[in-house]
């Protein structure tokens, strides 16, 4: 997958709204990657703004280089334009933009692990790189679980029954095998953590499983505690043959990973500080006052 693809709206990418201002800087309107990132509302957008705002500070960094406010005109139809609140923003708003954004989305989702590879791409191996995904897809899927457990409980299922909910996911997707299955069969210590040892191609498809069942929970708003479980079976499966059409592996057959944990701190040995350097730092300023 091409960078260009990671994140993408219709035809549009986040590399293709880029634009350069009077200092010769590049920027992103907060308008125009607003919808690229999943939100629908400016005023839950600006909530993201706000919080990145923040951290752009809380950082070392000045905020006023990365996030400048502007205007920007929409048509209402009719032959009608009106001003609407924007901002400029430096590649590095955006990215702290995506990683204040709701974790939920999946635009989001996609867009912190484009941004967390990119903004530290030039600085570290590609080894490191793959590294930082996989830490990424773990702490989304560690956020999807918890969404599907309240999509669960929802749906109907009690408390004492989430791990055989959870289970009928792992069922249908690894042949029949549940989570202390799977564990066993890829010995994997009993008392660690299933997803702490998939791989990025696992985990993603752990994933989508998840999401897919959490939807489908909902749009046929399923309230009882068998027909949820008998849900997240079927999705599992389904994900299942997915795999087997495009001739992927089963995921039972996929060698365990090297621990999370492992991975968290290589990264974090091998990671810059947020505080950027002088040239980056400088963001919305750009390269004519540096001349």
């Amino acid at each position: 997958m091409s960078d260009k693809n990671l994140v993408s709206m219709g035809s549009k990418s986040f590399e293709d709204l880029k634009k350069a201002n009077e200092h010769g800087a590049e920027y992103w309107s907060a308008r125009e990657i607003q919808p690229l990132l999943g939100y629908t509302q400016w005023r839950r957008f600006e909530d993201a703004i706000n919080r990145a705002l923040t951290s752009c500070k809380q950082s070392g960094n000045t905020p006023e280089n990365h996030f400048a406010g502007a205007g920007k005109m929409v048509d209402l139809g009719s032959g009608s334009v009106r001003e609407v609140p924007d901002y400029h923003l430096s590649r590095f708003a955006c990215y702290l933009i995506a990683q204040n954004g709701d974790p939920r989305k999946p635009e989001i989702a996609n867009a912190q692990k484009y941004f967390a590879i990119q903004a530290r791409r030039q600085e570290i191996s590609d080894a490191i790189a793959a590294d930082i995904e996989r830490l990424e897809l773990r702490k989304q899927t560690a956020e999807e679980f918890k969404a599907l457990s309240g999509a669960a409980r929802d749906a109907g299922v009690h408390d004492r029954m989430f791990g055989v909910f959870h289970d009928a996911g792992y069922k249908g997707m690894y042949g029949g095998l549940g989570r202390d299955a799977i564990k066993k069969h890829k010995r994997i210590p009993e008392k660690e953590n299933l997803m702490d040892r998939m791989d990025t191609t696992e985990l993603a498809a752990n994933q989508f499983r998840m999401t897919q069942t959490r939807d489908k929970l909902a749009r046929e708003r399923v309230k009882d505690q068998q027909s949820a479980i008998r849900t997240h079976e079927s999705v599992g499966k389904e994900v299942r043959e997915a795999i087997k059409r495009i001739g992927g592996t089963p995921p039972e057959q996929l060698p365990p990973a090297e621990h999370i944990k492992q991975v968290e701190k290589r990264v974090k040995s091998a990671a810059p500080k947020l505080e950027l350097e002088e040239k980056d730092a400088k963001g919305l300023i750009g390269k004519l006052e540096e001349e």
